[in-house]
């Protein structure tokens, strides 16, 4: 690691996060409230009008852009952040991390316990983080390449197409789980019988939601609707897929060893944090709709803050790095997926 005073970055960064958290209020309770309706409205308006697509095509359209935005903001700027307890201090319970359920394959629960304690705590230490690569691609010099990797832009298409199932199995360990390849007869405290009820029962009540209940409730218009529940969660899948590549797979970011992680402290995992992610530029509307993970930078340091507020600290943030010479990674959108792309051809090779 650099010569940096690792205490002083804890305690510059630490400030920022208290001084933060203590504007935390009502502010933020009416904030999330309010994307909770504007998502609902989208959801049912955009039910409506895939029926209404026998009328006109058009309208077909629209209802599947509302699905397909109300479906984004469930999984990101409502569910990713309420399960990281961000609103656990409004006493909500629709709104509480350990009650709430998102419209996704991926069961709460599991992505409760895995995501925000494996990949949070170990972002990007080889051998630690899953996340990184999701098993599927060779994205640094860490990993011995294989005749596969040859194709691995592929698997990466395929992988956004199907994202929401990816990222179930993915995170609920099934490949230790239903292959056996396990360590030990648990996965964080939960039995391996309970994992594959979940993973079956969560997943199974989707494809039923969207392939079978809506589209049967539409009648003679169940080929309309099981067409736009399609598109839309493709749209979705997609959207997420690219959103959470471009803040941790640009070509800045950084891979750790575990041995260079022992006994880590405050200032050295902010640090960690820093280099492990990247931010993406762009106006308002766009930080919604990618709940905020745009400025994964903050959201890597501070999980638990609400996600609104990271706008808002990422100055502050910046200004900290460049204060100790630390790099800052961030960029537009096309600038940072591009990165993302390249990386994921540069490792394709030996």
């Amino acid at each position: 690691m650099k010569n940096i005073n690792f205490d002083q970055l804890a305690s510059d960064l630490d400030t920022i996060k208290m001084d933060t958290l203590g504007k935390v209020g009502q502010q933020d309770a009416d904030y999330i409230r309010a994307v909770v309706r504007k998502q609902r409205v989208c959801e049912w308006s955009g039910r409506i009008l895939l029926m209404l697509g026998f009328i006109q095509p058009l309208l077909w359209v629209a209802g599947v852009l509302l699905l397909a935005l109300a479906k984004i903001l469930d999984n990101m700027e409502i569910g990713h952040n309420v399960m990281h307890g961000q609103y656990d201090w409004m006493n909500d319970k629709q709104l509480n991390s350990q009650h709430f359920e998102w419209d996704i394959a991926c069961d709460g629960q599991s992505w409760h316990r895995v995501h925000n304690f494996e990949h949070h705590t170990y972002t990007n230490i080889i051998g630690k983080d899953r996340d990184f690569g999701y098993g599927l691609l060779r994205l640094s010099d860490d990993f011995k390449w294989r005749f596969k990797n040859v194709w691995q832009f592929f698997t990466y298409i395929n992988l956004s197409v199907l994202f929401q199932w990816g990222v179930s199995y993915h995170e609920l360990a099934a490949e230790r789980v239903f292959i056996g390849k396990k360590k030990e007869n648990r996965e964080g405290g939960v039995s391996h019988a309970t994992l594959k009820q979940r993973f079956f029962s969560k997943g199974a009540r989707q494809l039923i939601k969207d392939y079978a209940i809506f589209p049967l409730l539409a009648g003679p218009l169940f080929l309309w609707v099981l067409a736009g529940n399609l598109v839309a969660n493709l749209i979705r899948n997609l959207w997420t897929s690219t959103i959470i590549f471009c803040g941790h797979f640009t070509e800045e970011t950084e891979t750790f060893k575990e041995e260079d992680c022992v006994n880590e402290t405050q200032g050295q995992w902010y640090y960690r944090q820093v280099l492990g992610s990247s931010n993406i530029k762009g106006p308002h509307w766009f930080h919604v709709l990618t709940g905020h993970l745009s400025c994964q930078i903050e959201h890597h340091l501070f999980p638990d803050m609400p996600s609104s507020r990271y706008q808002e600290v990422a100055p502050q943030v910046q200004a900290v790095m460049q204060k100790h010479g630390i790099d800052y990674h961030t960029g537009g959108f096309f600038k940072q997926y591009s990165s993302v792309l390249k990386r994921i051809i540069r490792y394709s090779f030996k």
